[in-house]
């Protein structure tokens, strides 16, 4: 991206927040299920190896509406073999700030849905104040909130779960954990559960993006 365009891209994601409903309609708010493979678990320290997304809207996945790519890191390149990822593979990537910048352009003011999402913001908002200056402004939902959320609720029997890892939420759904560790396979499996988490609460009068959370807003950094 020519210098232009990145601050052009930047006015622009900032800009769409002046208007954004901080409760959006669980119905007709556009959602990005988002996953990122790391070279860590540290936010501070460690970086982004790849950043995988799909769309949801109006209670459905939208392949059309996805995102995937890789970052080009040298940072601990030990661990990126974890996520399936050769280290020549690493190195094809983008760098992490064009990376970024075609997120923003992409993810806009769509609500982000993670599995322990916190990370996911924690580490992308580190990133962008790294590199712009400004933080990652983003609502965000958290499915193994709304799960414990519809729990409080009895409205899922958590009585055979095995802890609320992914892992434990696809046996809960019968969904099958294609690609796991993979950041745009594990964001479709997100996907999956989230969909699954929303006809939960639909059935039950949850409407807002407010009544799966037990605060007004997100964490932020």
């Amino acid at each position: 991206m020519t210098e232009l365009s990145s601050l052009e891209t930047l006015r622009q994601y900032q800009a769409v927040f002046l208007n954004s409903s901080q409760n959006p309609a669980m119905k007709h708010s556009r959602f990005i299920v988002l996953d990122t493979e790391t070279s860590g678990t540290n936010p501070l320290h460690d970086r982004i190896v790849s950043i995988g997304c799909v769309g949801v809207y109006d209670n459905e996945i939208v392949l059309a509406d996805s995102f995937e790519i890789m970052l080009k890191i040298q940072h601990n390149l030990a661990a990126v073999t974890v996520h399936g990822i050769t280290r020549d593979e690493a190195k094809q990537g983008f760098d992490e700030a064009t990376a970024l910048l075609l997120f923003l352009n992409y993810v806009s003011d769509a609500v982000i849905i993670g599995h322990h999402v916190g990370f996911d913001h924690s580490i992308l908002n580190q990133a962008l104040l790294r590199h712009f200056g400004i933080p990652l402004q983003n609502l965000t939902l958290d499915t193994m909130d709304m799960t414990l959320k519809l729990i409080e609720l009895d409205l899922i029997d958590d009585s055979g779960l095995q802890g609320y890892s992914l892992d434990s939420l696809c046996k809960l759904f019968a969904i099958k954990p294609h690609d796991r560790h993979t950041a745009a396979g594990d964001a479709f499996i997100t996907a999956q559960i989230f969909l699954r988490l929303l006809k939960i609460g639909h059935n039950h009068g949850l409407r807002q993006w407010s009544d799966y959370c037990n605060t007004p807003t997100p964490d932020s950094e």
